[in-house]
């Protein structure tokens, strides 16, 4: 009888994914995470080295250096070790790891500070920032480079997983980092690096304790049960603890992410003038406060005027409540490769006294304006009250739109507001707009009932 295709399909899948045949003893595995745990003698000195490797690499920011030190570095031991320790229950090895560990950890971060006390250069460099801001998959990174190494570690075939995960977890780096941060008295760098430390170490250990039990190794004889689940208990909690700060960091990381992706946007689509370019944008967001920074070059535009057509289109943009603000420069996007003369600083000089005389009289217009609409109102309000005895009180007002189709250019509006004694109708809105507009002279007027 052929067998069915759920049968084929499990098959295929066991054929693939089986470690049978594949795996060395329990006795082998653990002799060999074992030799790594210990730091002392020619571990210690390697690791002081790989550190002072680390920090050139990261001083330099020479990427092939700081994998160069990866490499070097024996930190994977003890990390390995405690998983291997909580899976068998050997209580005295994860007593004798996590001692190693902080032994280890302490002499990389005080060679570090070290290191970086007397080097002249102390720049922040990419590769050393990028090690200060821990998120979610650092954490995926750890927990996934631990399950490679414990099953590289129980196998027959090792090949160069080992060196990949000690690349890929990059344990050395937020060491120096660390380092770095104490030398230079930035406790944020310090305090970044150290979780980012702390996250590869508990997630490695964590996948190593998972790949463990998977591979079914068998407790010690001096095993106690009770304490076993106590520990497992603090495991647990420790790989939780360690993972909200970096959602949270991920999350804002997003929230960033898309607000620049948006201002991108923005920029790209309504930032297109004639004389003018964007120089250059900036986005920052202090905990809720978005700004947007824009730097112009070229000819020189009303700010005032621009500021107000662009604002009113953020929104479109998913950018609403984000305070934008311009700063304009340059001599009509000619660069000057020489000192300016005079008649530079006097041309410049002409240009911002007419850019804030141009804004002078859009304000003076505006108040005009303001003027005429309030003894327009009191003209025209004993009229109304004969012609339309439904309006209680009546106030015109007018106000700058900006035009869609021109984001430079504002168009004027005026608005009738309205408190009416009973239902007013759209005929009779109708009848006041065209009286007021024919009454006062101006064309447009909406009427707004209060």
């Amino acid at each position: 009888m052929k067998p069915n295709f759920a049968t084929r399909i499990s098959d295929f899948f066991v054929n693939y994914f089986t470690l049978s045949g594949q795996l060395v003893s329990q006795d082998e595995a653990e002799a060999n995470i074992r030799e790594g745990v210990s730091f002392r003698g020619t571990n210690i000195l390697i690791l002081i080295l790989a550190i002072f490797i680390a920090s050139l690499g990261l001083n330099t920011n020479s990427t092939a250096v700081i994998i160069g030190a990866m490499l070097i570095s024996p930190l994977m031991g003890p990390i390995i070790g405690i998983g291997l320790g909580v899976g068998i229950q050997d209580f005295d090895l994860i007593k004798r790891c996590v001692r190693n560990l902080l032994m280890a950890a302490g002499f990389s971060i005080i060679t570090a500070t070290l290191y970086f006390l007397i080097s002249p250069v102390n720049e922040e460099h990419s590769e050393l920032l990028a090690r200060t801001s821990p998120t979610i998959y650092d954490v995926l990174i750890g927990f996934f480079g631990g399950g490679a190494g414990i099953i590289a570690l129980g196998s027959t075939s090792k090949g160069n997983v080992i060196p990949g995960v000690a690349i890929a977890t990059a344990l050395m780096p937020p060491l120096c980092t660390a380092g770095y941060g104490l030398a230079t008295w930035q406790m944020h760098y310090f305090l970044g690096a150290t979780y980012l430390f702390i996250i590869n170490s508990i997630y490695i250990a964590f996948a190593t304790f998972i790949g463990v039990k998977l591979m079914k190794y068998k407790a010690t004889k001096k095993a106690d049960d009770r304490r076993a689940r106590r520990v497992r208990r603090i495991v647990y909690t420790l790989a939780i603890l360690t993972m909200l700060p970096s959602i949270y960091l991920t999350y804002r990381m997003y929230q960033e992410n898309k607000f620049n992706v948006r201002a991108d946007e923005f920029v790209t689509a309504e930032c297109n003038f004639p004389d003018t370019q964007v120089l250059s944008r900036t986005t920052s967001d202090n905990h809720g406060h978005k700004t947007l920074t824009l730097t112009l070059i070229g000819r020189l535009l009303p700010t005032d005027s621009l500021r107000l057509a662009l604002s009113a289109k953020l929104k479109y943009y998913g950018l609403t409540g984000t305070h934008l603000i311009i700063y304009q420069g340059g001599q009509d996007s000619r660069e000057v490769h020489e000192q300016p003369t005079i008649a530079d600083v006097y041309t410049l000089a002409q240009k911002s006294i007419a850019a804030k005389q141009q804004a002078i009289d859009s304000l003076s217009a505006l108040l005009a304006a303001d003027r005429t609409n309030a003894t327009a109102a009191a003209i025209v309000a004993p009229e109304v009250r004969v012609l339309f005895p439904e309006v209680k009180r009546l106030g015109i007002t007018t106000t700058l739109i900006a035009n869609q189709a021109d984001s430079t250019r504002l168009d004027t509006a005026s608005f009738a507001l309205v408190e009416t004694r009973r239902h007013f109708g759209d005929q009779q809105k109708k009848r006041l707009a065209e009286y007021l507009e024919a009454r006062l002279n101006i064309g447009n007027v909406s009427i707004v009932e209060l």
